[in-house]
């Protein structure tokens, strides 16, 4: 079974990204098209690009980088949790993508921004150039969350029937490439 990564970018000490994280993981678990492995940024804790060699000669020296790469290798496809800030993604999911290389090349990703008024499509927006300059393939459409403070109650994010059918379509989508790709990433590897 393909394993499909989650990714929860925020790490500020206030953030709902767990909490969005955390729906999204039970949808794709529920959808049984993947092995579904999430890593959060947060416990992760990965410096600002510390080790000597350039990502793209693979020469990781560092234990967290060394376990980043193990991760991600490890993945067919890949959803980034992202917040909106200052119109923006988070200087964390940069840093996450920026501290690997192969380990992302052709792998589909998909988005899960959440936000006020944008829902954070401008994050997302904003972040797939970056995504696609590592040769991953961003989906065109996403799961965007509007207030998403609003839709938490009791620690568990309550999102409407549009938002699950956005995140199941989305599933749907990476299950369908998730194959594809991998044959692509293992004919480039021969």
């Amino acid at each position: 079974m393909d394993v499909l990564q989650v990714v929860v970018t925020s790490t500020r000490p206030t953030r709902i990204g767990g909490v969005v994280g955390s729906w999204f993981t039970r949808l794709a678990q529920g959808h049984g098209g993947f092995e579904v492995r999430t890593t959060d940024l947060a416990e992760l804790e990965l410096p600002l690009l510390d080790e000597e060699a350039e990502p793209n000669e693979r020469r990781y020296t560092k234990p967290h980088t060394l376990a980043w790469s193990e991760t991600i290798e490890a993945a067919d496809a890949v959803v980034f949790v992202l917040p909106e800030y200052n119109f923006s993604f988070p200087a964390s999911a940069k840093n996450a993508v920026d501290c690997l290389y192969d380990e992302w090349h052709y792998k589909p990703v998909g988005l899960v921004s959440y936000g006020n008024t944008s829902g954070g499509l401008r994050s997302a927006q904003a972040f797939k150039p970056v995504l696609s300059t590592m040769k991953m393939f961003p989906l065109p459409g996403q799961v965007a969350l509007q207030f998403a403070g609003q839709l938490i109650k009791d620690a568990e994010l309550h999102a409407s029937e549009n938002h699950e059918a956005a995140a199941k379509g989305m599933l749907d989508e990476l299950a369908f490439l998730s194959p594809h790709f991998r044959a692509i990433r293992e004919a480039r590897a021969s």
